[in-house]
Formats: structure tokens, sequence, C-alpha cells
């Protein structure tokens, strides 16, 4: 019965000839639920999502502004583009329940100390942006997700009226300070992101910008104040932890980390480098590999610079030790006496590993930590190959 129920209730919604909009019952509630994290990474993050319940007529729907269609035409190319479309869904809240129970994710409920025309106003705009032509919106990480809708929608219904504090920013977090929070540093994960973003999440995010995480829309909400008629009362009158959840994932095995995965690969490329030096050689195919795989990522992370609509892959200073330049001229390198003039190219790169540290240490842009002995490794052997060249040239 409740399928039919909503079917109904959603075609309603898009029937723009109705003369009296669908209104809700004085028994109405309207929540914000949170979900904890998962245990990919794509759902480490948490999610955020409205319920609106209603018992005077068995209403009880959940508006997910986190879903996005695996059968979109070129689904992966949008995605690696950034031009992804995530779209509202409602769903039974049962069902949605049922899906974070499985995935043994804390749930938490704040009901809103709203009236009854806040309500209605705020259920009327979100049956509005259910319908086909408005449920979808380019997705954005930090700037436009499932989380940052709940408190861009309330704004957008409650106006002045919704009074946010600002003392979430007192952490002093950075963008990426909040991502670690809920990704550990050592893992693969961890390292792909601080690879593929750049500078610009290395910057203060202001309480407001805190909120593009569901933990800190819980808090933000719990927090907030809302006036109405001249009354000052609180955003959030009830809150409810419907599932507990269960244990979390551990971080893994060290030796499956990528500290220790760049910690043999940065000893084994000094290793080689002491070896050459010992011999008065250079090991060359060593040389064309280090450039092939360096300037393949760099090409990628160029991409995602510039081709992109990614807002958060720009001014990407991992370009320094993943030089695109260097994916075209490792067959250059792989040559027993290369050309003389890549020897001024070869004396160019440790000094990209130089600013690299220089851009960390002053704050510009932060980077892997676990990638720091594949970055030593690569200044080491950047320095010996030029001096090598260079006495081959005499």
């Amino acid at each position: 019965m409740k399928n039919y129920y909503l079917f109904f209730l959603i075609l309603f919604a898009n029937l723009t000839a109705v003369a009296q909009p669908f209104t809700l019952s004085e028994n109405s509630e309207i929540s914000i639920l949170t979900i904890g994290p998962g245990d990919n990474l794509y759902d480490k993050f948490g999610h955020s999502a409205f319920r609106v319940q209603d018992e005077t007529t068995n209403l009880d729907l959940v508006f997910n502004y986190g879903v996005y269609d695996f059968d979109t035409p070129n689904f992966y190319t949008k995605f690696a583009r950034g031009q992804l479309l995530y779209k509202l869904a409602v769903s039974e809240y049962e069902d949605f329940l049922a899906t974070y129970i499985i995935q043994e994710r804390w749930i938490k409920e704040q009901l809103l100390n709203l009236n009854y025309e806040q309500k209605n106003e705020l259920f009327s705009f979100l049956l509005n942006n259910a319908k086909p032509e408005n449920q979808y919106y380019k997705y954005d990480f930090f700037y436009d997700n499932c989380a940052t809708r709940i408190r861009d929608v309330l704004k957008t219904v409650l106006g002045e009226d919704l009074n946010y504090r600002d003392n979430l920013a007192e952490e002093g977090c950075t963008f990426r300070e909040l991502i670690q929070k809920n990704v550990h540093w050592n893992s693969w994960g961890s390292m792909g992101m601080d690879a593929a973003i750049g500078a610009v999440v290395d910057r203060k995010a202001s309480s407001w910008h805190y909120q593009f995480l569901p933990d800190y829309v819980f808090k933000a909400a719990d927090d907030a104040s809302l006036t109405t008629a001249g009354v000052q009362k609180p955003l959030v009158k009830q809150t409810t932890t419907i599932y507990e959840g269960g244990e979390r994932e551990g971080k893994g095995s060290f030796f499956l980390s990528p500290l220790f995965v760049f910690g043999i690969l940065g000893l084994l490329i000094i290793g080689a480098t002491i070896q050459d030096a010992r011999k008065k050689r250079r090991s060359r195919y060593l040389d064309a590999a280090i450039f092939f795989v360096t300037g393949a990522i760099g090409v990628i992370l160029l991409l995602l610079w510039v081709a992109t609509d990614h807002s958060t892959t720009v001014n990407n200073y991992n370009l320094l030790w993943a030089f695109p330049l260097s994916l075209f001229l490792f067959p250059l390198i792989a040559k027993k006496q290369p050309k003389r003039w890549l020897k001024r190219y070869v004396f160019f790169l440790p000094l990209l590993i130089i600013l690299l540290f220089t851009h960390w240490l002053s704050g510009v842009q932060v980077f892997a930590l676990a990638m720091l002995p594949l970055f030593i490794g690569l200044a080491i052997r950047y320095g010996y190959v030029y001096k090598f060249l260079d006495q081959q040239g005499k």
C-alpha cells in the first residue's frame, strides 16, 4: 500500500495544473537524518537526508540528495570530468533505513523545531525539487553535495529566521584537514586524494563550509537557532539515535600501506643510485621507467586541473614531482648517450622537488606524507643522473 501511496504522491507533485498543493497535517514532523561513515572510500564521509513523516496521512518519506544514476550515458567520462549529475531521490523511510542498517552504519535523527507553516513550506520545496526537471544538480565534493544541500535548503526556506553560529571554524581546520578526520592519512584513499586535489583545499574553511561533511551539518543544526514571531528557539527540538551501528574496519596492514610501499620504492631508487655511483654507470632503464611513470601521472593531474569541472583539482603542485613532459622524454633518457640538452632538463627536475618542499613547508600545499620517501628518492636520483650526464658530456 505504501508503494502506491508514494507513487501517487510524487505523481501529484509533478502535476502543474493542480490548484492546491499537497499539505502536511498538524501532527507532521520533518527531521535531518545523519548517517555515519561506511567501509568504502566513497562513504567514509557519512551521509545526510531529510525525513518527512505524517502519522495522520501515513506518510514517511526520505528526500535524499546523494543519488546518481549508473545508467547515465558516458558515466565514467562524466565522473572523471566533474560533470556527473546527482539527483534528489524520494524513497520510503523503512527502505532507506534498512540500507544503512545492513551496512552497520550509525543513524541519528534531529527533529526540527518548525511551526506548521514552516513544515509545509519546506515540504513543498522538497516536492518541487523532486520533480524531474528540478531533481538533478552538478555534484561538487566541497560546495554542493548531499550535506551542503541540507544546509542550503533550510537557509532558502527559513531565510533570515535561521541563524547558524560561527563556532565550527574555531578548530581552524583546512578543507584537507577536515578530509583527514574521516580518512586515515596512511591509506590508499587518502594518498590518492592528496595527489589529485590541489592547493585550493589547503585554505582555512569557514563554519559555513565545514558543512560539506554530514557530521558538521549535524553539529551546526544542533547549535543553530530559529526565530519565529520574534521568539528565538533552538532549530533542533529533539535528537535521537535510531541505530548504533557496528565497529568499523581498521586501517589495515602497515605492510600494504602507502608509507611502506613508497618507503620500499624510495629505498630501491636510492639503493640503485648508490650501486650506479660505485660502478660509475647509469641504470638507464630505471630512469626511463621513472620518467614514464611520473610523466604519465603528471599528464593525468594536468588534465584534472585544466580539462575538468572539478573545483578541487586546480593549482595542484604535485606536478612538481610528476612533471608531464617526462612522459614524452622517456625514450631519450633510455639511450646510452642522450642528447646534450636533456642534461639541462634533468638538472631542472631536482629543482622542482626542492620547490615542492618549499611549498610544503610554507603551507601553500600539503602533500601526502606517505610519499615523502619517494620524493627523497627522486631528488637523489635526478641529482646523480645530472652529474653522470655532465661528466659523460665532457
